[in-house]
């Protein structure tokens, strides 16, 4: 990690601080300043971006893109294990006629689980979500219209290995900066709703997958 980006999220920067140094960066350079920040770092930027702007679901999928269209967001959680397996990806779309919610499943290099679908929303309205963050990822709900012809069949979380990571979850979603947002997972068995100490980072790719 930069010495600059650590000192800027260890230290007094406000969190448009941070923005503006990872907007003024070159689509690899940000996404490497990404990739390198470790659980440590995402847990006191995740507190940092309390004070941003609540995130969108147009941070997710610009308006720009077209509905069912894929959008990468390439980033590293907080899994302990070895860090080839903390790189995954979040990919959302619109679906079809839909401003409400986006679509998403995580691709991972943890080939042996199967994707874990989610629906995503904004939290508007409801106020202890508010305060967690301005989208959740609900991972209680899966899409329940169509998706990107090229990505995997939609299950439930319920289902085979994925279970252990995904269900009854919830992923709670700020913004960092125009690319960059930072989430924590929380879980919600219908009786307790923990937040867990489990962070990640994503990073917004703004070409069109091939």
């Amino acid at each position: 990690m930069s010495s600059e980006l650590l000192s800027l999220i260890q230290g007094d920067a406000s969190i448009a601080q941070v923005s503006a140094y990872l907007d003024a960066l070159s689509v690899d350079a940000r996404q490497d300043e990404v990739d390198s920040l470790g659980r440590s770092a995402q847990a006191q930027l995740f507190d940092k971006a309390a004070d941003a702007e609540p995130i969108t679901l147009e941070h997710f999928v610009p308006r720009s893109r077209d509905d069912l269209e894929p959008v990468h967001h390439p980033g590293r959680n907080t899994i302990m294990t070895l860090p080839y397996f903390q790189r995954f990806e979040k990919r959302f779309t619109r679906p079809t006629g839909d401003d409400e919610r986006v679509f998403g499943y995580n691709a991972s290099n943890a080939w042996f689980i199967t994707p874990g679908y989610f629906v995503a929303y904004e939290t508007k309205g409801h106020a202890e979500w508010e305060k967690r963050g301005g989208v959740v990822v609900d991972y209680h709900q899966i899409p329940d219209a169509d998706v990107p012809g090229s990505w995997p069949e939609p299950v439930p979380n319920s289902r085979g290995l994925q279970r252990l990571v995904y269900h009854l979850t919830r992923d709670f979603m700020r913004r960092v900066s125009s690319h960059v947002s930072i989430g924590r997972a929380s879980r919600d068995d219908g009786k307790n709703d923990s937040i867990l100490d489990y962070w990640f980072i994503l990073c917004r790719q703004d070409n069109k997958p091939s």
